[in-house]
């Protein structure tokens, strides 16, 4: 195995002392250790497949039985489990340049001896797992599901390594985002036979490219505000570097402009959905633009807890706030108002 210290790296002398002072581990991973590489506390993340079940309820009134129910709870624990095999090889790939983070070089593949054996079994049993059950949602669900596998090895595993490369590495993580709504959507789609052409793509029944667009550029969005608060903790861009490549080019201005970009591209898309699809949802937009600010606010804090979601559930009222915009949306998506329509279809300009 590879040491996971740094005691002979020549820039110890000018790292932080959270690098410097690393002592070289000879404590082999222990069961508990392997299930924590697997990160089940970030499970929570699959949240974003609610949206895409609630959108494919409305366009396809899914019937609520028990099927649906059995439906919903083999999708979800099957997203959980794909991420899981994700979050094993990030992890195991990642421990020689996680110790170069104040944060991240306590994992456990950082403090610990891991079996390279034991961790490429851990993952081949979760991909395989999460894929048969993937499999008796439908045939679409799959597909995406396995979309969803594979993006884990383009962001992690060389040659392809997406999270090295500045830009792509925000842009290839996010993308996970559409996937899950996705993954939630083909929970309440009805299931359709395989298509008769390779050029039918119909019988996929994708939902709009607008949302999932919004959905991607917002993903971006937190990504690349998260890469900025690691950056100004770091608070040393050759160390930096170390810790990711792609860091050896971002600035501080250029993530900074990344994130606007985002947010932007984001807010027109959605825009585009919510005209097309859901007029109801328009009312929602402020609190959108607000959420998306509010976060913006938090992301600029000193040693910003949006560098990991269990440091950002402390902050209580942001957190309340985005229980209360989440009821919103469920509201907006369920209820209609007619006068909102009637406005909208006749406003006219002089």
């Amino acid at each position: 195995m590879k040491p996971n210290a740094s005691r002979s790296n020549p820039l110890a002398a000018s790292e932080p002392s959270f690098v410097a002072q690393q002592n070289t581990t000879t404590l082999p991973a222990t069961f508990p250790d392997y299930i924590a590489i697997a990160r089940p506390d970030n499970w929570v993340k699959n949240v974003f497949m609610v949206p895409g079940m609630l959108f494919a309820f409305i366009v396809y009134q899914t019937p609520l039985d028990l099927t649906l129910l059995f439906r919903i709870l083999v999708g979800v624990f099957s997203t959980c489990l794909i991420a899981s095999a994700n979050y094993v090889i990030n992890e195991y790939l990642d421990a020689e340049f996680d110790k170069f983070h104040p944060l991240k070089n306590k994992r456990t593949s950082v403090v610990r001896v891991v079996n390279p054996v034991l961790v490429y079994s851990e993952y081949v049993l979760l991909a395989a797992i999460g894929l048969s059950l993937a499999y008796v949602i439908s045939t679409q669900f799959l597909i995406i599901a396995a979309f969803l596998l594979v993006m884990g090895v383009i962001y992690n595993v060389e040659p392809f390594r997406s999270k090295d490369r500045v830009y792509l590495d925000v842009l290839s993580e996010s993308v996970n985002n559409p996937i899950r709504f996705a993954l939630g959507w083909f929970i309440f789609t009805p299931v359709v036979a395989l298509p008769e052409s390779a050029w039918d793509i119909e019988w996929l029944s994708f939902p709009p490219s607008s949302i999932i667009v919004a959905y991607w550029m917002g993903g971006a969005f937190l990504m690349a505000t998260k890469r900025f608060a690691e950056y100004r903790l770091i608070a040393n861009p050759d160390l930096a570097g170390l810790y990711r490549k792609s860091f050896k080019y971002y600035t501080e201005n250029s993530l900074l402009i990344s994130m606007f970009f985002y947010a932007l591209t984001s807010a027109f898309f959605l825009g585009i959905f919510l005209v097309k699809n859901r007029l109801e949802l328009l009312i929602s937009f402020p609190f959108f633009a607000l959420l998306f600010a509010w976060y913006l606010r938090i992301g600029l804090l000193k040693d910003s807890p949006v560098q990991g979601s269990e440091k950002l559930y402390t902050r209580k009222w942001f957190m309340l706030y985005v229980v209360f915009f989440s009821l919103l949306l469920v509201t907006l998506m369920f209820v209609d108002i007619p006068w909102l329509k009637w406005f909208l279809r006749n406003t006219t300009f002089s």
